[in-house]
């Protein structure tokens, strides 16, 4: 009788699962191990536990009961279980993330110090990063390109669920219980309500994702990133699904998009906690007890500025914003407060559901004009014109920004200019965004 053990991190899911299938493949029964690691679960948020534990209780429904959780440093537990359970093999997705890369060198050496192979089947993404190359062997450092070469790769097929999986049960600290997130409201998790969600978006939203995704009051976008980010779902099984219209082809680039961050990632994984580009991320960033007041304020949704106070509402009430709104929240606090991107994706790593390191320190990165492929500094968003363009009615503000849900459209963007002013209990703008704007334009005219 031969025992193998299933390491499950970003893929909770039995459906296309290659580590799951070889594991079957090669044992007579299976021990599926989830390992609550504090190095992760530290910076992750009460948010995201939320819904990590969630997803695991749905894992360990369709597991019938069998998943084994156990809490600690994977460099003793999976070594440690392995022995315990008589494991011929652990199976796992490879990890491409910096972190996770050292822990899985370091499990695999004490594993096959016991006489345990390792073996890595799969990841989390279609293009595995580091698979592609430009024609001199480099990686890319640009995204379109790296999306005409990543198509041009392409995927395998997803792999097919086993018809029977011998799990084997073994003694485990248990899912913990679920931190109190307050009203917080979050998606359903697990495989399956993941599954419905992308029938929802191919049947309803994804043919007209390419003109509609950028409108935040249109609930247009997949809602699929926490489903991505936890593996409930693979990416290998949208772009499987997706056809070629303009919409299907849009959302595939999105999708790419997250893959090319990865591959940022694992070819320059201090990227992870500092700018890529190193003159601009050495500009004068504010600090001290005024800047703190000012980063309060936008974590709250107090700025006076209507799309990105309702930005910041929407993350604390769903855990999750809309992308186009990512953006304008971001460019505010590097170019309207003069504030470090790094202390951004801090909060958004800690608030949001789908808290993803590559795609989170990338697209701040992106905004703030430090990254690859980024966007110039000098491109510096106007909240109120960035909020006229994109919900021009004012359906997304007033949706998040109760205070402003009787302003006229005219004014719902620009509340300080209403013939009434300011409504009652929403602030007046924090900062003069023209003046701001010239300040930041001279901050990087230093670097230079």
């Amino acid at each position: 009788m031969t025992t193998a053990l299933l390491w499950f991190r970003r893929d909770l899911r039995l459906s296309d699962n290659p580590a799951l299938v070889e594991a079957v493949r090669e044992a007579d029964e299976v021990v599926g191990v989830f390992c609550l690691d504090p190095a992760l679960l530290g910076p992750a948020g009460d948010v995201r536990r939320h819904h990590l534990f969630r997803t695991l209780a749905a894992l360990d429904g369709s597991m019938d009961g069998n998943l084994v959780v156990r809490a600690g440093d994977p460099t003793s537990v999976i070594p440690e279980l392995a022995v315990e359970v008589e494991a011929a093999s652990v199976h796992l997705a490879e990890d491409f993330g910096p972190y996770g890369r050292r822990r899985d060198d370091a499990v695999a050496e004490r594993v096959t110090g016991a006489g345990v192979e390792l073996v890595r089947t799969g990841s989390a993404y279609a293009v595995p990063p580091g698979s592609i190359e430009n024609k001199s062997g480099s990686p890319y450092k640009v995204f379109t390109p790296f999306s005409r070469a990543w198509r041009d790769h392409g995927w395998p097929a997803p792999v097919r669920r086993p018809s029977s999986i011998p799990w084997r049960s073994a003694p485990g600290d248990g899912i913990p219980d679920l931190p109190d997130i307050g009203d917080v409201d979050l998606p359903r998790a697990g495989e399956d309500a993941a599954g419905n969600r992308l029938d929802h978006f191919l049947r309803a939203k994804v043919e007209d994702y390419d003109e509609a995704r950028d409108r935040p009051g249109a609930d247009a976008t997949s809602r699929l990133s926490p489903d991505l980010k936890w593996g409930t779902l693979h990416p290998r099984q949208v772009l499987a699904r997706l056809g070629h219209t303009a919409g299907e082809r849009t959302f595939a680039t999105e999708l790419c998009w997250r893959e090319f961050y990865a591959d940022v990632l694992f070819h320059r994984p201090e990227s992870a906690r500092e700018s890529m580009d190193g003159k601009v991320g050495a500009m004068p960033w504010d600090r001290g007890a005024g800047a703190d007041e000012l980063f309060v304020a936008w974590t709250e949704g107090r700025t006076g500025f209507p799309i990105v106070d309702a930005g910041m509402r929407q993350l604390l009430a769903e855990g999750w914003m809309h992308n186009r709104v990512r953006m304008i929240t971001a460019s505010f606090l590097v170019k309207d407060l003069h504030l470090d991107w790094q202390r951004g994706a801090r909060w958004f790593m800690q608030n949001l559901v789908d808290g993803d390191l590559a795609s989170n320190q990338h697209g701040w990165q992106w905004t703030a004009g430090t990254g690859t492929d980024a966007a110039p500094f000098f491109r510096i968003f106007n909240p109120t014109t960035q909020g006229q363009r994109f919900d021009p009615d004012g359906t997304y503000v007033r949706r998040w920004i109760p205070e402003l849900a009787g302003v006229p459209s005219k004014w719902v963007h620009t509340p300080a200019d209403a013939p009434d002013g300011v409504p009652a209990g929403y602030p007046e703008p924090i900062v003069d965004h023209r003046e701001e704007r010239e300040e930041s334009l001279r901050r990087y005219g230093a670097t230079r």
